[in-house]
């Protein structure tokens, strides 16, 4: 197999981008307070301006964490570099807004790493099933070394790569039966995107994997053209799928993070005392997005099912004939991403995992 068309990558940006753009009123939950900001007033020379784009809505956690970066940066600076935030895709999707970074006509984005297969090969990692068995994994694999390299790799074509933050885990739901084993999923008509990665996965599992656009997957849904469907909890909430499939199964099969980059034409005009300190304020942005992130995530799971939909939550047993089953998508997939890559997360996730 080999990555060679934009389709296959950047059409994710119709599931995990689309859908969660279309957050509104429906996820409201109460986001936790705005922690207080720490460290001292950064001296340096300039006046700066930032505008900072995302795909996601107020609403969303994503966007939480922006306003943490935005208080940060404007305090710790003294007021002399002001941002300006633009969720919705206000200024255009992931990949538009990530090429406005190169051609220096936006500062700031923080697109999923899916849309950015293309441009960065080793990110296709992140679409294997199972990667991550629960977020704290992700941290140790993002935060560490690894994560460091893959930033410093992103660091290049008129990017540059400064921290990372968290869109999630994706879900499965379906409207004919619960699910809790891979033979339950035998025949069942699943909509993805155009991502051969994903296509793999739901094949591999026995499923009938149906790729169509976000746009068209309620009423496909409703219709019956496609049994089911699999997003993050705020998406399915948010895209009010629950109205239209009764079962769902908390799965958690692939993690996706959010990456934090800057035009390098606006990174090369900062004075170095700025540059350290936005590296500071994405940091922090990060680590706080995902609190934010993860307590979404359990209090929407809870009102879906107040709604009535039937939610299945997976024993370690049964995640693991999952992900015995899906061990040919590694071996089908580990020449085109880079074989030393995924040994290098799987070893970490396995002492991360012995330190529990």
């Amino acid at each position: 197999m080999t990555i060679t068309t934009t389709t296959r990558f950047v059409s994710i940006v119709g599931g995990a981008f689309i859908g969660l753009t279309a957050l509104g009123a429906s996820a409201a939950t109460e986001m936790p307070p705005l922690p207080e900001v720490t460290g001292d007033k950064v001296e340096a020379e300039g006046n700066f301006n930032i505008k900072f784009s995302i795909g996601t809505t107020k609403s969303g956690a994503q966007y939480r964490g922006l306003e943490y970066f935005e208080k940060i940066v404007e305090q710790r600076s003294g007021g002399d570099i002001q941002v300006e935030l633009f969720p919705g895709a206000q200024l255009g999707d992931d990949l538009q807004a990530t090429s406005a970074l190169q051609a220096g006509t936006l500062e700031m984005t923080m697109p999923s790493t899916s849309p950015l297969v293309n441009m960065f090969p080793k990110f296709a990692v992140f679409d294997l099933p199972f990667l991550f068995p629960k977020p704290e994994m992700a941290d140790a694999v993002l935060d560490g070394e690894i994560g460091q390299q893959m930033l410093e790799d992103a660091s290049s074509k008129g990017l540059v790569a400064i921290g990372w933050g968290e869109n999630g885990y994706r879900q499965l739901t379906n409207s004919q039966r619960p699910v809790d084993s891979p033979d339950d999923l035998e025949g069942l008509k699943i909509r993805t995107m155009q991502n051969e990665i994903h296509m793999d996965i739901w094949r591999t599992l026995g499923a009938n994997p149906t790729p169509m656009s976000f746009a068209e997957l309620f009423t496909a849904l409703e219709q019956g053209v496609v049994d089911g469907q699999e997003n993050p909890w705020i998406t399915i909430k948010s895209s009010k799928f629950n109205e239209v499939q009764d079962y769902a199964t908390e799965t958690n099969h692939v993690y996706t993070p959010f990456i934090t980059l800057v035009s390098k034409r606006f990174w090369d005009r900062l004075p170095e005392e700025y540059q350290q300190l936005l590296r500071d304020a994405a940091t922090k942005m990060g680590n706080y997005q995902r609190d934010v992130s993860r307590t979404l995530n359990d209090q929407i799971k809870l009102d879906l099912k107040d709604s009535g939909m039937q939610i299945t939550e997976l024993t370690d047993e049964q995640i693991k004939v999952f992900q015995n089953k899906l061990e040919p998508v590694y071996k089908n997939w580990r020449d085109e991403i880079g074989g030393e890559l995924i040994d290098q997360i799987r070893t970490k996730v396995q002492q991360a995992q012995a330190q529990q």
